[in-house]
């Protein structure tokens, strides 16, 4: 069996992929050309929409997450036992890093007092308290993990075009949305 042969990604799992991915790739987008918070930082403008996205990836992630623990795909076979290793490492590391990023984010901006609102609509509970010291750390913390997520990130996607134009083994299209996979 080839690897196109191999059961690949369902349409829900490959819809929340996808979805996640662009959510990132906006939100890497918005924390580049955001103010940084500090004392006298306004939520309003990008920092707001910053912690909306957060809220929308956490929603995301957590679906994900619930999808692929009830849902499996199997490693294809040509794996070699290092890439079946590697690549449960970083897609494990994905989610973990992710849904990590997203509470971090969620308690440091309850401990600058404000709220976060799952699409524009929906208050989240505060997890932290307005000024907690802890809270705050979750801001440090998170501002440092945005650099290990991106390398896995990195990592991911190399790891696809690695696949795809130096093994050809058309790993990355059990991941696409064609008919022909």
């Amino acid at each position: 069996m080839t690897i196109t042969q191999s059961p690949g990604y369902g349409l829900v799992a490959k819809l929340l992929h996808w979805t996640i991915f662009m959510l990132l790739a906006v939100q890497y987008a918005i924390g580049s050309i955001m103010p940084h918070i500090g004392r006298k930082t306004v939520n309003e403008g990008w920092v707001s929409w910053h912690f909306s996205l957060g809220a929308a990836i956490l929603f995301f992630i957590v679906l994900r997450l619930a999808w692929r623990l009830f849902n499996p795909v199997p490693q294809p076979p040509e794996l070699s036992p290092f890439e079946r290793t590697l690549s449960g490492f970083t897609h494990w590391a994905l989610y973990i890093l992710v849904l990590v990023m997203t509470l971090l984010g969620w308690a440091a901006t309850n401990s600058r007092g404000w709220d976060v609102i799952l699409f524009g609509v929906i208050p989240l509970p505060k997890i932290s308290p307005t000024g907690s010291a802890w809270g705050h750390e979750c801001g440090d913390i998170h501002n440092l993990l945005v650099y290990v997520l991106l390398g896995f990130i990195i990592l991911h996607v190399a790891a696809a075009l690695y696949h795809q134009f130096i093994k050809r083994d058309r790993l990355l299209a059990r991941m696409l949305f064609s008919t022909s996979n």
